[in-house]
């Protein structure tokens, strides 16, 4: 399983101080239990050495020792004169242990050992120091083996049993002491670690605020700085450099909204300025060619080249007069506007100027209306149509598509035609956007604006439009707000 890992910095120092901490208890609790436990070991070997092995040496005797009883049982024997109750003692001969009997408060009792057993006491050699070994009858016990006078090998020994018992005492002791210890530091240092860190959450909070706001356009008012606590700190030293990043950032952001001003003031003045020259020529070409006269051909031409390219002028103008004033965040109408009449009033035109397309409709039952500018909205309309109609060969089928969705109303044109090419669609909706001739089967083409206008419109009334094109299959999506 797959521990999760904590992903805040105040997390991780709050875990790592207690890992510190759990360590430095783990080495201490080690320490002190190893330590008891060879101390209490060390005394239970001078307990062996201060006995002795008389105990072992008696077991040979039955009832004829001083402190033996006197009749001779089995479980009655042996030397038990300054012996501890539980004083194990064996005598082997030839490492087979003849006696094995083990101190009782009533006296003695003879211990039946197994073969196991047998051999691990023939095992320990007669050194004098003490050992551990393992009784099935008995448990851990501490021997001491020691040669007898008779040339046999004598062993005494005493229970483990009190070590443990005390070791384990201090383990269970260590272990709710080192527990309590590390809740306690792990909530304290959880408050430490949080209030040192409050200043990097501020940063943090700031940094938050700072990416929710969109940058890309028009004019963004940062949020107030970071505080600086300490600027000698660590923490100080990161807000200080964040501030002063802020500042730069927001010098920017003002020098590129002056700028943009000046591009969007300088785009309306000059279609404003525009209109009336264009106008002025295209009245003047149509004039001329009106004369009663007779006019060479080539002059007839160029004529009608000046009149229809002008007309084409005066169009970008205005879309360009529309858009500066989109920018400028002009208000539009807000009115209640039939969209289902107006998507039937777009296509029957469309009709008209593309006879060579197959054009679909598809409407709900009832209509559908939303709050808006009408004269804007059939320029959406009508401007995505003209784009399917421009960008798509003769005999390609259009579906047109209204339906709501909860309170927006959507609005999609779809075409089976080429498509719009990868490397266009990201910037499909900006401005002088243009796609591939290849795209196309009609010489010429607008100047770009159509889409930019349409999406700056759906925007403007707070709704949005998208595109999701592959080759055979091109669909533009607008959705507006029913409410």
């Amino acid at each position: 399983m797959k521990v999760p890992r904590p992903h805040t910095m105040r997390a991780r120092l709050t875990l790592g101080l207690v890992v510190l901490l759990a360590v430095s208890c783990a080495a201490v609790g080690v320490a002190a239990v190893v330590g008891l436990r060879g101390f209490l070991t060390g005394r239970l070997d001078e307990q062996l050495a201060e006995a002795g092995n008389r105990f072992a040496v008696s077991l040979e005797h039955k009832g004829d020792l001083p402190g033996a009883s006197g009749d001779h049982d089995s479980d009655d024997r042996g030397d038990t004169r300054r012996q501890a109750t539980g004083t194990f003692g064996a005598r082997l001969v030839d490492g087979t242990v003849t006696h094995a009997a083990v101190v009782r408060p009533s006296g003695t009792k003879d211990v039946t050992l197994t073969e196991r057993d047998e051999k691990r006491l023939a095992a320990l050699p007669a050194d004098g120091k003490g050992r551990t070994v393992e009784l099935s009858a008995l448990d851990d016990y501490r021997v001491l083996v020691s040669s007898g006078l008779d040339g046999d090998t004598l062993i005494t020994g005493l229970p483990m049993e009190p070590v443990e018992a005390t070791v384990h005492r201090l383990e269970l002791l260590a272990g709710i002491v080192f527990g309590l210890a590390l809740t306690v530091t792990g909530v304290a240092g959880a408050l430490w670690v949080r209030w040192s860190l409050r200043p990097l959450s501020r940063v943090a909070a700031t940094a938050t605020r700072v990416s929710e706001l969109p940058l890309a356009s028009g004019e963004v008012a940062l949020p107030p700085r970071a505080p600086v606590s300490d600027p000698r700190s660590e923490i100080g030293r990161v807000a200080g450099a964040f501030n002063r990043m802020l500042g730069h950032v927001e010098d920017a952001l003002t020098k590129r909204h002056a700028s943009e001003e000046r591009l969007r003031s300088f785009a309306a003045d000059a279609s404003h300025e525009l209109r009336t020259p264009v106008a002025s020529v295209r009245g003047h070409a149509e004039l001329a060619l009106l004369h009663p006269g007779p006019v060479p051909p080539e002059i007839t031409r160029a004529l009608e080249r000046i009149a229809a390219e002008s007309s084409r002028m005066g169009e970008m103008v205005d879309e360009m007069l529309l858009l500066a004033r989109l920018d400028a965040g002009r208000p539009l109408e807000r009115r209640p506007v039939d969209l289902t009449m107006l998507v039937l009033d777009a296509v029957t035109d469309a009709r008209a100027a593309g006879p060579g397309h197959r054009w679909t409709l598809e409407l709900p039952e009832e209509p559908v209306t939303v709050t808006g500018d009408a004269h804007r909205l059939q320029q959406v309309v009508a401007n995505l149509l003209a784009n399917a109609r421009g960008h798509t060969p003769v005999g390609t089928e259009v579906t047109v598509s209204l339906e709501t969705e909860d309170t927006s109303a959507v609005l999609t044109v779809h075409d089976d035609g080429p498509g719009v090419p990868e490397d266009i669609q990201p910037g499909v909706f900006e401005r002088f956007t243009r796609a591939d001739r290849r795209r196309t089967d009609a010489p010429g083409g607008g100047a770009g604006l159509g889409l930019s206008i349409v999406a700056a419109v759906a925007e403007a009334h707070g709704g949005e439009v998208s595109l999701r094109s592959t080759p055979g299959s091109t669909t533009f999506t607008v959705r507006l707000s029913t409410g």
